[in-house]
């Protein structure tokens, strides 16, 4: 097999040709990579190892990874014997000519569509330049870091002129009636308010969810039907399965009845998210306060996690189980968001929001004062905080929550303050006045 042929899969997946190599930049959001076999040969024990410790990512939980010893020689002699794999990563300490001269050894012996990565220690464009015109995904210069080598494999299996695969955001509530079902809901109607883009609200919530009720919808179908059938769910079912609260926020509804038991399946939470995922860019999930197998994946596997809890002495025990359970588990993600919700109860001795930060060492993110005239309106109306008072508290929290999700800056609105068009004036004035000095 010639080296065109075993690599004429690879081509085209990083088309800058003409830029400089340069270090890869921290991804924060590469995306899952499906089931395929990943098979590495390295050369440095260190690389080695920041491979297999990639492999142990939440991203990679479906893929099949092996890692050995020995470079390209040993890849070599390995697959003379051996089908290859869908994906080959490559090691090699070896200069410009002596390793395109081995990968066209290895290229003799590759199965159509493998796909290669090369890791190199040369910073050498023209060497860059030569591997993607022969076919290989991507040249890593080393040292490498986890985070690259999960870019590096997520990149070659998406498509650059498709739309981003849907983000995931897992709201878990420390303890129950902590609120983290009204945090998900509202901060999922504020990513749809400010990004104008889809969002669907998956409540996990089965027997008892609320999310049908905070929006005031009742729909015969929901996210029962689709788990207890995953495999027939596509882009047709899942379109007649959700409902419309708004142009851009849907709803996965739970049945809400305790007419049969529901004992979930893992995978099933996991192939109806993937679907999706595919065809919406956010997932709020709504998951209920219990530890089962299933909610565990779901929560680990999030792309983010929000945890709410109350300012008491339980609710800092189980958050603090949590984030260290979600440190230890994701260490290539970031921190989990906090939320402190229902602060300043009436006569109710809490938890200050400083010392709360610091016994679970994660500084809150969002603190929503107890009101309970507004939250109760809203409950009983089937309404969002933002419908009922856009001016409160509680709904700016709820914005700079989805600001924060979404990585975009916080931005005030010019009704967020009576003298901004006062300070504008003031502003222009003093320009004109710098302007007349100089």
């Amino acid at each position: 097999m010639t080296s065109d042929a075993a690599y004429s899969l690879g081509q085209g997946t990083n088309p800058a040709l003409d830029r400089p190599l340069e270090p890869h930049s921290e991804p924060s959001r590469a995306r899952p990579i499906p089931r395929i076999n990943i098979q590495a040969f390295c050369e440095d024990q260190d690389t080695a190892a920041v491979i297999q410790k990639a492999s142990e990512d939440r991203r990679l939980a479906k893929a099949h990874v092996t890692v050995q010893m020995g470079g390209v020689q040993a890849a070599v002699a390995f697959y003379r014997n051996a089908s290859t794999p869908n994906l080959i990563i490559i090691e090699s300490l070896l200069d410009r000519t002596d390793l395109l001269g081995d990968l066209d050894r290895l290229a003799e012996v590759c199965d159509p569509g493998t796909k290669v990565v090369a890791v190199g220690h040369i910073n050498d464009v023209l060497l860059y330049r030569e591997l993607l015109r022969r076919g290989v995904s991507e040249y890593v210069v080393a040292p490498v870091s986890v985070l690259q080598v999960i870019e590096s494999i997520s990149t070659i299996y998406t498509d650059p002129q498709t739309g981003p695969v849907g983000q995931v955001i897992a709201f878990v509530g420390a303890k129950g009636g902590s609120g983290s079902s009204t945090v998900c809901h509202n901060t999922a109607f504020a990513i749809a308010s400010a990004l104008k883009s889809d969002v669907v609200i998956a409540d996990f919530d089965l027997p008892f969810g609320t999310a049908g009720l905070d929006f005031n919808q009742d729909p015969i179908q929901g996210i029962a039907d689709a788990l207890a059938t995953p495999e027939r769910l596509d882009e047709v079912l899942l379109d007649r399965l959700l409902s419309r609260c708004s142009d851009h926020l849907s709803l996965f509804a739970a049945p809400g009845t305790l007419d049969r038991a529901y004992d979930l399946d893992p995978q099933s939470c996991e192939t109806v998210l993937d679907v999706v995922r595919e065809n919406v860019p956010w997932i709020a999930v709504d998951v209920p306060h219990l530890w089962t197998a299933w909610a565990k994946q779901v929560v680990l596997r999030a792309d983010h996690v929000v945890i709410t809890a109350a300012p008491d002495l339980a609710n800092l025990r189980n958050a603090k189980n949590l984030v260290d359970q979600l440190k230890a588990t994701r260490p290539n993600d970031r921190a989990p968001l906090l939320v402190l919700n229902q602060v300043g109860v009436p006569k109710r001795p809490e938890i200050s929001v400083k010392d709360f930060g610091q016994a679970i060492e994660l500084e809150p993110k969002a603190i929503i004062e107890f009101d309970a005239q507004l939250f109760g309106t809203a409950a009983n109306n089937g309404q969002m905080i933002e419908e009922v008072s856009d001016k409160a508290k509680a709904a700016e929290q709820f914005r700079n929550l989805a600001n924060l999700l979404t990585d975009r800056s916080e931005q005030k609105s010019e009704r967020s303050s009576i003298l901004a068009p006062i300070l504008g004036r003031l502003r222009l004035t003093k320009t004109s006045t710098k302007r007349d000095v100089w």
